[in-house]
């Protein structure tokens, strides 16, 4: 599913270069359950945002469910990144005067998706988060575990194959973000590779896989 071959990724900071990625080789197959940990700068959100199609690399190969990521433009990376991966980030990221409802429905209006389906699929992921009673809700309505799982509803709205969580229970008390790793790992069981970064040790064990990276290199 993903094939990451030798990715650099270089940041000049005034005149010093600085080294995020060095040279990282990452092979991951369909549904997997990966836990990528590491100390603070040590090129762990470098590498989810490169996963992400968010970020490019400054060299290297990255093949993404058969397409080859690093030679399409900016218009097909945008489309591949819409039918292909869900995102859940620490912070949420919730557009404010939007209802719960309507963040959820947003990657369906951007991808064309007509009103009368739009609708049907976010009483279903509303259901599924358990959070109907919410729908006409605002961000500042709702609880930190509400809003990440109003964030992880609208990551799966498009039936993405792949799940990448950056720190998603960073913002939760330890009963929020238990529930979320719950139904994060809910989804992977049902088929949805996940692949999550965390700098919490009980929650990076849990998975099937884990990975260490420290200076920019998978050293585990």
């Amino acid at each position: 599913m993903i094939e990451l071959s030798h990715i650099y990724r270089q940041f000049q900071v005034g005149e010093q270069t600085v080294h995020a990625l060095n040279g990282v080789n990452l092979s991951v197959q369909r549904g997997e359950y990966i836990s990528v940990m590491g100390p603070s700068g040590s090129g762990k959100s470098t590498l989810l945002n490169i996963v992400a199609l968010l970020d490019k690399p400054t060299a290297g190969r990255y093949i993404l469910n058969g397409y080859d990521v690093i030679r399409q433009s900016d218009d097909e990376l945008a489309r591949i990144r819409r039918e292909n991966i869900g995102f859940v980030f620490q912070f949420f990221h919730l557009i404010p005067r939007l209802t719960a409802a309507e963040n959820i429905e947003m990657p369906m209006i951007l991808a064309g998706i007509n009103s009368k389906q739009r609708k049907q699929k976010v009483q279903q992921a509303l259901a599924e988060v358990n959070l109907l009673d919410r729908a006409e809700h605002k961000p500042n309505q709702l609880s930190g575990g509400q809003l990440q799982r109003i964030a992880i509803a609208r990551a799966m709205i498009m039936q993405p194959s792949l799940l990448l969580a950056d720190e998603p229970t960073g913002n939760l008390d330890s009963k929020a973000g238990m529930e979320i790793i719950n139904l994060l790992e809910k989804l992977n069981r049902e088929g949805v590779t996940l692949m999550i970064i965390t700098h919490d040790h009980t929650i990076g064990e849990r998975a099937a896989r884990r990975i260490r990276i420290v200076d920019g290199v998978i050293e585990a």
